[in-house]
């Protein structure tokens, strides 16, 4: 393992609520690269051999399940695509049969039925659709689109350029940005750590228009997580009641879990955040059809039917905090 990715992946990991597993997630490194092909670490195939790592944990997996198991498992995305040959082609291939299970009822997007590159990526990808691009984000995220959680009044330049670039990361940004606004006003510590109580902070929105905040009091968390704040803005006193998520209280609780056994009882491989679902009750899927995408870390992965049937239920919408094995979508096989 690189050294700078040693630390990097230890936090992530913490994130990922694999808390207490670091040392299994060290030896599922070592598993991840036999699996991958004895890669050259590099900042892309690092980062695919740590996503594979700790998506063996999660899971429970030993190197054997995840070969024989390969066509039903859902894995990060980026393992898919190194599988496609995002990154190229390995000095010494492609390890078999894991790369042609994990790459079953795969299609390369954008392209015409393509599984897997064979050469330089670039030149098999077709020119990038800006504007299609572009008029796609704006149905999704435009103010007045309908689309269900708005979160800006236009899609400027950059935006397209980042969704083309990080469409994951992108979405989760504009997720973050629909439920607490644009906070790009806020100095980077306030912003990662808050305001501590008797603390004031100024926000600075455009020339001549501040906003000053002091936080005066905060109550302890009550038996839902939410906590009571009294502050002050710009001299006028202020309360607001919002969720505290180090309280310790388990929304997941409430969220049903996928059956075990029952392959068309569909759950998170990981935790994270659902960014998009691909299907809605009532549609056909096949083996490997995409029916949401989760996101956790920069870690995205796609989670696909590992049967063929009729989708009954869907329990998951965008932006909702899933847990490892949260059910997702049930399908009722044929």
């Amino acid at each position: 393992m690189p050294g700078g990715q040693y630390t990097n992946l230890l936090f992530q990991s913490t994130q990922l609520g694999l808390t207490g597993q670091w040392s299994k997630v060290k030896t599922a490194y070592a598993t991840a690269n036999r699996l991958l092909g004895d890669i050259v670490k590099v900042t892309p195939s690092s980062k695919v051999t740590g996503d594979l790592a700790q998506f063996i944990v999660a899971n429970d997996l030993t190197e054997q399940e995840v070969i024989d198991q390969a066509e039903s498992l859902s894995f990060p995305k980026s393992v898919i695509e190194y599988f496609q040959g995002y990154l190229g082609q390995p000095a010494f291939g492609f390890p078999e049969p894991l790369r042609s299970r994990v790459l079953k009822g795969q299609v390369i997007e954008g392209t015409d039925g393509m599984v897997s590159f064979e050469g330089r990526p670039g030149a098999d990808l077709p020119p990038y659709d800006f504007e299609a691009a572009r008029k796609k984000l704006e149905e999704k995220w435009v103010i007045d689109s309908g689309m269900g959680a708005p979160s800006t009044d236009e899609i400027r330049d950059v935006d397209v350029m980042s969704h083309a670039l990080y469409p994951a990361v992108f979405d989760e940004f504009m997720l973050h940005k629909s439920e607490y606004g644009a906070l790009s006003h806020m100095d980077t510590r306030t912003f990662l750590t808050g305001i501590a109580v008797g603390e004031e902070v100024e926000v600075n929105l455009e020339p001549g228009k501040q906003l000053v905040i002091k936080l005066i009091s905060r109550s302890e968390a009550d038996k839902d997580g939410f906590v009571n704040l009294q502050f002050e803005l710009n001299g006028t006193p202020r309360s607001v009641s919002v969720k505290d998520k180090s309280a310790g209280v388990d929304d997941a609780a409430e969220r049903p879990k996928a059956l075990k056994g029952v392959a068309g009882s569909i759950g998170a491989p990981m935790p994270g955040v659902v960014l998009e679902t691909k299907v809605k009750k009532g549609d056909v899927v096949e083996v490997g059809t995409p029916l949401c995408s989760l996101s956790a870390m920069k870690m995205e992965t796609m989670v696909a039917s590992p049967v063929a049937g009729t989708v009954s239920r869907i329990v998951v919408t965008a932006g909702d905090q899933i847990d490892g094995g949260d059910l997702l979508v049930e399908v009722e096989e044929e």
